[in-house]
């Protein structure tokens, strides 16, 4: 009692001396967030890079927001996104000439006039990563050209059709690109896209339609009215026969003018949840005449008389989407700790409901319910994290191998396991961090529903990813097709890919000693029994007179997406283990246990967040899960003093956050007063509608 009292005093002094809770809380944590930062950046050179180059813009005028973009038209919106997108890349390319040739190679984002898929992966992160985020809160129109449009050109592209294209697309020498595959009917079921190209052997031309409404093209970034060429997937028909889905290199606005080319049906499709610098377009095709050459060649081709060549791996054609699968994966992870670094630091200044009646009011980070909002979705921004780093790893070997001769068979028979992988964590990791994200914003309370939080932009981008490049049903079906052809072949004693391993271990659980093994074991038998299931039920549905086997894959899908998620969400507890197993690169001790506190959580709180399946599958009594329960209220008790300092880590400056809750700071209430005070509603005592419609109303002369 009388050191509670005391520390209230203490407090009482500390703040009259201009010492704020977030001050403290730096003091008293266990571990250095310098440290931190250096490892989440991969190394000091790399970490000092980036902040060299966020300077770079944060330090210049130019770049900051005369009006914040929540008080802008959607129309003002786009406007000023586009020209402080054309501003940002002629100053990103300043920079790239005048920096060292020596900088890390990690973070370099050099011009050159070859380029590789680290490149484009290095530059879409900095997009949507920390620089993009702080200066355009609302994503902005060239998005899509630095990652779909250069990526399909680089992946899907002949060597000639590279070297006409790729290095004007790369310096933007005439071409703004974007990839237009969904269509106002049909997205993830792009077999049922309705676009077609029709191929003309006399004058060597393909000729393109969108036949109905439902076929035109919708939802493309920056094809509203950014873009002048597009990569549009149509269905290629040569002589009335059908050759499936092909990419085509399409001008759909003049070069000089910017005016749509004959044909062209062209527009922005309106406003959205989020996002709203997108400029996300239509695009309808009414016999638009394009070369021979400009359909891409490098898997399938036409040859001039109108031979179709197949393609050798007919998944490279969605090799564009499977480069942004892994992108998205860590594109929400960034969003997540976004979110999360603005409702821990808000949780550390704001005071409420005291926990004893006769002290004050405490830190709301002090009551256990709201650690319990807010630490589980750091430990899952965390582990999502090495979760993309391995995923864009794989696909780097993947795609390597398939380049290259002597290595193209093990690229193949890795390619689906590469594919069903990207699908199950791009649904998987967007879902759960749309849902954390709402979370932390509900954690901030009524402030948290405010624009000046940022939540709305954040959760905006992170939800619009749930859908966007495969919805997530869609996708979690596709990985359940993998996982029940992997689990037949482990019954035939095959061997099996290393993501799914674990599906030929029939073994049941024993609790161990060993806690977080304990739950990762249960995930995987989860996930192993609801696979079979699914599988047994697919059997039994063929058995039944007349059921063909996509009807019993239909009757089947609940189980199916159920066992993908259960893989996903395994797979994620087990790689987080493997890395903490790792030694996490060779940190300093108290960051080395602060990390392994970090991961236990996450394991834990994937554990009891899929509570209802692992019970289902698994037999845990009343005393083993209780000792989860304990062992998570413990993370939650021994990383509390190291909230802020774990945050801090992440390196978010206060123009990436963007939120008058989560500044550095800890300024909450002067800023929510100052944002408030700019509203430009704010700008007048008496706005003139009190006199063209209030004040009539209440003199009873309307």
């Amino acid at each position: 009692m009388q050191s509670e009292i005391g520390m209230q005093l203490k407090m009482a002094k500390e703040k009259a001396n201009g010492i704020n809770d977030l001050q403290r809380e730096r003091e008293l944590a266990t571990f250095s967030s310098e440290d931190f930062a250096v490892w989440w950046a991969g190394s000091r050179a790399a970490l000092e890079e980036r902040r060299a180059l966020e300077r770079h813009f944060f330090e210049d005028a130019e770049f900051e927001d005369a009006v914040h973009p929540s008080f802008m038209s959607y129309k003002e919106g786009y406007e000023h996104a586009l020209a402080k997108g054309t501003k940002f890349l002629v100053k990103l390319r300043q920079w790239q000439t005048t920096r060292s040739a020596q900088r890390d190679k990690d973070m370099k984002v050099e011009t050159k006039d070859s380029m590789d898929l680290k490149l484009l992966y290095d530059l879409r992160m900095l997009m949507s990563g920390s620089l993009g985020t702080a200066l355009f809160q609302q994503s902005f129109p060239l998005r899509l050209h630095f990652s779909m449009f250069l990526s399909t050109l680089l992946n899907q592209g002949t060597p000639e059709q590279q070297e006409r294209w790729l290095k004007r697309a790369w310096q933007l020498d005439g071409i703004i690109g974007t990839y237009a595959q969904t269509e106002l009917g049909h997205g993830s079921y792009i077999r049922g896209l309705e676009t077609r190209a029709d191929y003309d052997p006399e004058c060597q031309q393909f000729v393109l339609n969108t036949p109905t409404l439902t076929a035109y093209k919708w939802w493309p970034g920056g094809l509203g009215h950014t873009a002048n060429m597009v990569v549009v997937l149509a269905q290629l028909y040569i002589r009335g026969t059908h050759h499936g889905l092909q990419p085509f290199l399409v001008r759909i606005r003049d070069e000089q003018t910017h005016e749509p080319m004959p044909g062209i049906d062209v527009g922005d499709i309106g406003a959205k949840l989020g996002a709203n610098g997108v400029n996300n377009g239509f695009l309808g095709f009414r016999n638009v005449r394009i070369p021979r050459d400009q359909m891409l060649m490098k898997n399938a081709q036409v040859l001039a008389d109108g031979t179709f060549v197949k393609a050798s791996q007919p998944l490279l054609l969605y090799g564009t989407m499977v480069f942004v699968r892994v992108m998205i994966v860590r594109d929400v992870m960034f969003g997540l700790l976004q979110a999360a670094t603005i409702a821990t630091r808000y949780s550390a200044v704001r005071r409420q409901s005291p926990i004893e009646p006769h002290l004050a009011e405490p830190q709301i980070l002090d009551h256990v319910t709201q650690q319990a909002k807010v630490l589980p979705q750091v430990a899952r921004g965390v582990c999502y994290r090495l979760a993309a780093d391995v995923l864009w790893t794989h696909y780097q070997r993947v795609m390597d191998q398939l380049a290259r001769k002597e290595t193209e068979a093990a690229g193949a028979r890795e390619l689906p396991e590469l594919h069903a992988l990207s699908c199950c964590l791009k649904s998987v990791c967007t879902l759960d961090a749309a849902e954390g994200v709402d979370i932390l914003r509900k954690s901030c309370g009524g402030h948290g529903y405010l624009s000046s939080a940022n939540f709305d932009s954040i959760q905006g981008l992170v939800n619009a990813a749930v859908t966007y490049e495969g919805e997530y049903t869609v996708l979690l079906l596709q990985t359940a097709r993998f996982l029940v052809r992997q689990y037949a072949d482990g019954l035939r004693r095959k061997v099996l890919p290393a993501s799914v391993e674990y599906l030929r271990n029939v073994s049941p659980l024993n609790w161990g000693p060993n806690l977080h093994e304990n739950v990762a074991r249960a995930l995987e038998i989860s996930s192993t029994e609801q696979v079979r299931e699914a599988w047994q039920l697919q059997q039994d549905q063929r058995k039944i007179g007349g059921t063909t086997e996509e009807q019993a894959t239909n009757r089947a899908g609940r189980r199916l997406a159920a066992a993908a998620s259960l893989h996903g969400h395994a797979y994620l507890a087990r790689n987080s283990l493997k890395a903490q197993q790792m030694g996490m690169g060779g940190v300093k001790p108290e960051l080395g246990k602060l990390l392994q506190q970090l991961i236990e959580l996450f394991v834990l709180d994937t554990f009891l967040r899929q509570l209802g399946a692992v019970l289902k599958w698994n037999s845990i009594n009343k005393h083993q899960l209780q000792q989860v329960e304990t062992r998570y209220e413990q993370l939650l008790e021994q990383l509390r003093p190291n909230a802020i300092a774990i945050v801090d880590g992440f390196d978010f400056h206060d123009r990436v956050l963007g939120s008058t809750l989560g500044c550095h700071d800890g300024r909450v209430y002067e800023r929510l007063m100052e944002h408030a005070r700019g509203n430009p509603l704010n700008q007048q005592s008496v706005n003139p509608s009190y006199q063209t419609h209030l004040r009539p109303l209440m003199l009873g002369k309307l």
